[in-house]
């Protein structure tokens, strides 16, 4: 496993790597003991990253991953997000940057971690109604008291990076971003790298379409969250399988999976650049740290470009992008 600095913050982290969400959470199918097999084979592999939220499952997912990290704490970096809120049911209660309860999500958090301190605390959405000075200013305080080491933004826009960065140094940002996700590439990844943020992709599998494994709409369970995104459904899942043709036809002349060709073209977007696919399997992680060893030629990656530009992917990432990009 290769390492990657998080822009110009000084954490060093494993160049891909685990996001965790699937394992207690909006995808069908949870195995517990895979899943803790999962992030164990991981931190085997060299991957140090591990993301979590603690919506992720109503804070069950940060539980998973604290059972998982027992007696490895010095091994991981754990990446956790605060923010949207969520009632013991599930239902989703709004998104909350309020000072005081950036204070108490923290304290919760590390309890259900299991740890003294979170490496990466990131704001999952940005609070429309609390200024973001105001956030990153109780973020700050974290810090200072030693309950966190860096803090990031999730889904924030470019001139909310730089108010927030003018607070408090920014290590990371974490948003969608991969070959069916590319507007990042307009302002929001150039206001990164002059700020010196790191960039970490969620979803670099477009939600696993890139995989190739998914064919029809009837291949997502009744549960599964991805039934209600656009991209997913009606012409716009027939439209988005053409270009995840491609990908396929550009990855079967390389000898790869069209996974890792995914992968490996965020990795070739710049060092600052951390994916972090998720599973909850031994056998995908395996697949998707391959992508590291690939090397993509100037000319593979023009003609990657050309497959899938910017704006390929047809329908919006979410049903309701209000809360995105604030």
């Amino acid at each position: 496993m290769k390492s990657r600095s998080l822009g110009n913050s000084g954490l060093e982290v494993s160049a891909l790597g685990l996001g965790c969400m699937g394992m207690s959470d909006f995808y069908s199918g949870r195995d517990e003991e895979e899943a803790i097999r999962t992030i164990h084979r991981a931190i085997e592999f060299g991957v140090t990253l591990l993301d979590t939220a603690d919506m992720y499952g109503v804070g069950k997912n940060e539980e998973l991953i604290g059972r998982a990290v027992k007696g490895r704490r010095s091994e991981v970096i754990l990446a956790t997000k605060f923010g949207n809120m969520r009632s013991e049911d599930g239902k989703f209660l709004g998104v909350n940057g309020r000072p005081e309860y950036v204070k108490a999500a923290c304290d919760a958090s590390l309890r259900r971690l299991g740890v003294d301190y979170i490496d990466l605390y990131y704001q999952h959405r940005v609070d429309p109604l609390t200024p973001i000075e105001e956030t990153v200013g109780a973020m700050s305080e974290l810090v200072s008291e030693g309950k966190v080491r860096y803090i990031g933004l999730s889904e924030a826009a470019a001139t909310t990076i730089r108010r927030a960065h003018a607070v408090h140094r920014i290590t990371a940002l974490q948003t969608e971003y991969s070959l069916w996700s590319r507007d990042v590439e307009d302002e929001i990844l150039p206001v990164c790298r002059e700020l010196g943020i790191g960039f970490v992709p969620y979803s670099p599998l477009g939600r696993g379409f890139l995989t190739g494994q998914i064919q029809k709409f009837e291949d997502l369970a009744e549960d599964d969250y991805r039934r209600f995104s656009p991209r997913f459904q009606g012409d716009n899942f027939i439209k988005n399988l053409e270009l995840v043709r491609r990908v396929e036809e550009i990855a079967a002349e390389k000898g790869v999976m069209p996974s890792q060709l995914a992968l490996a073209w965020l990795l070739a977007q710049g060092n600052d650049i951390v994916p972090i696919p998720g599973t909850k399997r031994r056998e995908y992680l395996e697949e998707n740290i391959g992508a590291i060893a690939i090397e993509l030629t100037k000319e593979d990656l023009a003609r990657i470009d050309e497959a899938a530009p910017k704006g390929a992917a047809f329908g919006t990432r979410y049903p309701d992008m209000r809360s995105v990009n604030l």
